[in-house]
């Protein structure tokens, strides 16, 4: 337990290190936006496609965890949008239901990449990056439709449909599998500058993963809080390792399918959530919370399955 504590621990001290950061004085506040923009569009781009390139899939039970991820993922999503009677009938507004649903079922992906790198190195990227690369795309495309179904505007497939396959992650995921699978063969100092810059997107995504976060909401947070904090931290980890081990997957494989699932939710969802008219402030509290309360599951979920 105090190995895998101890894991966790330096993740945790640059997500705090990333809120301090946030309210220096000496920071100019204009740095976070392009930061942001910069992960999110070159950082955390390179990462994925460097790790997926150089992975070998023969060497993995590609098959396998893709269908574990999938079946978990998609199982989620369906009993959480199939519980919007229920929310509904106890006055819960569509706006805070689709947080509720974001912040169930979307990931942090960077945090698993971090602690799985922690952890047990390349071996672990390799696992939690075929897993971001498998549910990037339908996690971005069920939670934009969520939004947009509650919305309550007229419905703009083109724009979703351009959301989705301009979505950096995406393009970087399947470029990445593309050139493994194929053998593409990409000219060295070329790969050597992007694994450079890919190498600063685990710290400097956990500094800005503290930075989002909204301390104050957190402190006064509601009551629909605690519903994703149950859900994705606890119930999430239960589903994916319950279907990895009637799937026959053990040993580091499952531990790494059980840090994907109980990761606390993207930040990127915040913004999708004041884009699009879900509950902004909610989700805050939300990930703050989640954020908190994952520097203890974590650690229990991984030493429960054997990590």
């Amino acid at each position: 337990m105090l190995l895998i504590f101890e894991s966790v621990l330096p993740i945790f001290l640059l997500v705090l290190f990333g809120i301090a950061l946030r309210r220096a004085p000496f920071i100019d506040q204009n740095l976070w936006t392009g930061l942001e923009q910069l992960g999110f569009y070159v950082l955390f781009p390179s990462l994925l496609f460097i790790t997926l390139a150089r992975t070998d899939f023969a060497a993995i039970p590609t098959g396998v965890i893709t269908v574990v991820t999938l079946s978990a993922v998609l199982i989620t999503c369906a009993l959480t949008w199939l519980s919007w009677p229920l929310f509904k009938r106890i006055g819960v507004p569509a706006s805070s239901f689709t947080t509720i649903f974001q912040t169930t079922t979307r990931w942090n992906g960077f945090v698993a990449l971090a602690v799985a790198d922690k952890l047990v190195g390349q071996a672990g990227l390799t696992i939690i990056a075929l897993v971001m690369a498998v549910i990037i795309v339908p996690i971005n495309i069920i939670n934009v439709v969520m939004l947009e179904w509650f919305s309550g505007r007229p419905r703009n497939h083109k724009a979703l449909m351009i959301r989705i396959v301009t979505n950096p992650l995406i393009l970087s995921s399947l470029a990445g599998v593309v050139v493994s699978l194929s053998g593409i063969s990409i000219y060295e100092p070329l790969m050597t500058a992007i694994d450079l810059v890919s190498r600063s997107a685990l710290s400097l995504g956990l500094i800005m993963v503290g930075a989002g976060l909204v301390i104050a909401d957190a402190l006064r947070p509601s009551r629909l809080v605690v519903i994703p904090v149950i859900l994705k931290l606890f119930a999430f980890p239960a589903l994916m390792v319950g279907i990895g081990m009637l799937a026959g997957v053990k040993g580091m494989e499952l531990s790494m399918l059980a840090l994907a699932a109980s990761v606390p939710t993207a930040m990127n969802g915040y913004l999708l959530a004041k884009k699009m008219g879900g509950d902004a402030q909610l989700y805050s509290a939300v990930a703050t919370v989640q954020t908190a309360v994952s520097f203890i599951s974590i650690p229990l979920i991984l030493l429960m399955v054997g990590g």
